[in-house]
């Protein structure tokens, strides 16, 4: 199996700022986890420990706790994102029509696993349900680019647009 490659964590101190005026806004107020998390990953874009960490000491919630809403809720993620967000559909019509060979190419081509970010922040991969673009599957986006109709030999052309 191999190890998982993220990105350190990177956050700043501008970052952990506004994070701390979000905490204070919803201190003290009932139900505040969650406004708070969804705050919290927009300003770091997810959701890694040491932001889970600060909410923790920040509202008083036990770690436990924290972590148990960030996974069990689908819009929380504890990966980074990459620059460019690829995500292959892997519903029903995408995957009957070879999304999960999409899948294992742009695995492959980046070297990472479906919910990782490559170690260098540029590409993030995520295997989502249903974009309800049936009628061009196999579907992939980018970001806000969407592919229909694709063959694993499209991954390569695909790629090569985002290179920086």
């Amino acid at each position: 199996m191999s190890e998982k490659k993220t990105p350190a964590f990177n956050g700043t101190k501008e970052q952990e700022k506004e994070l701390l005026k979000v905490i204070e806004k919803y201190k003290g107020t009932e139900g505040a986890l969650i406004p708070v998390l969804h705050e919290a990953q927009e300003i770091y874009g997810y959701l890694p420990i040491e932001v889970q960490e600060i909410i923790s000491e920040g509202l008083g919630v036990s770690m436990a706790e924290i972590y148990g809403v960030v996974t069990f809720y689908t819009q929380f993620t504890t990966n980074p994102k990459g620059k460019y967000k690829i995500a292959v559909c892997l519903g029903t019509a995408c995957y009957v029509k070879g999304s999960g060979e999409l899948v294992e190419k742009i695995k492959e081509k980046l070297n990472i696993e479906v919910g990782e970010c490559s170690a260098d922040g540029k590409y993030s991969l995520d295997a989502t349900r249903c974009i309800g673009a049936c009628g061009l599957a196999p579907v992939l986006t980018v970001n806000d680019d969407v592919y229909g109709r694709l063959v694993p030999e499209d991954i390569d052309g695909i790629l090569a647009k985002y290179v920086d």
